[in-house]
């Protein structure tokens, strides 16, 4: 998963310099173990960074520059106990979230063309795969596996500006930049082919929070 993430990255401008390169299995096999199975490429990078987010109604939004996205359905979770060491590390709130954004819409998961989803540590984005049904659950190692499928021309793109791992930490607002990018056929040399849903979603543990946008 990680090297397909370093393919996207190298056509962020933004990125971390040191990350715009691809990795093989050697090196990330050499990077030092943080936790086991954890190593060190597969914690996230802190940086400085800001974003700015405008929301407004539909109707104010329509004669402005780009075309109006729309958020179609949130999620939201926090879960007691507060501890990661007391909770299920394969049920986190993150499948709560699943469940509340998808219970909102008529949107399915097979209508999402593109996923901004949390990287803190690698296993979160897997977990949050099938925390969001797009893949069944205990199956988010086999869909990465290869990193086709999760590539710019696959069937499902990942965090397409590197995410946290590669891009820098800029927590849940990054992967909204990335997203509205992405849904504006903005994002340049990271451009996906379809563009038009886009499920973003960030957190981990006890809780967690996503969007489904719609580009209208």
């Amino acid at each position: 998963m990680r090297s397909a993430i370093f393919m996207s990255t190298a056509h962020d401008p933004n990125s971390w310099l040191r990350y715009r390169t691809p990795m093989t299995m050697d090196d990330y096999m050499a990077s030092r173990m943080i936790s086991t199975p954890l190593r060190m490429f597969d914690c996230d990078v802190h940086c400085d960074a800001s974003t700015a987010i405008v929301l407004s109604r539909r109707d104010a939004a329509r004669d402005t520059r780009n075309s109006p996205i729309r958020i179609e359905s949130i999620g939201a979770a926090l879960n007691q106990p507060w501890s990661w060491d007391q909770i299920s590390l394969t049920q986190m709130a993150a499948f709560d979230v699943g469940r509340m954004m998808w219970d909102r819409t008529d949107y399915r998961p097979q209508d999402v063309d593109s996923v901004q989803l949390y990287d803190g540590f690698s296993i979160l984005t897997m977990i949050w795969l099938e925390a969001l049904g797009l893949c069944p659950t205990g199956e988010s190692g086999a869909f990465v596996e290869g990193g086709k499928r999760i590539a710019l021309d696959g069937e499902l793109p990942i965090n397409t500006n590197g995410g946290q791992l590669s891009g820098g930490r800029t927590h849940g607002l990054g992967y909204v930049h990335e997203a509205c990018l992405q849904l504006w056929g903005r994002a340049e040399g990271r451009q996906t082919t379809e563009n038009r849903v886009c499920a973003v979603a960030a957190g981990g543990g006890p809780l967690g929070g996503s969007l489904l946008l719609v580009r209208e």
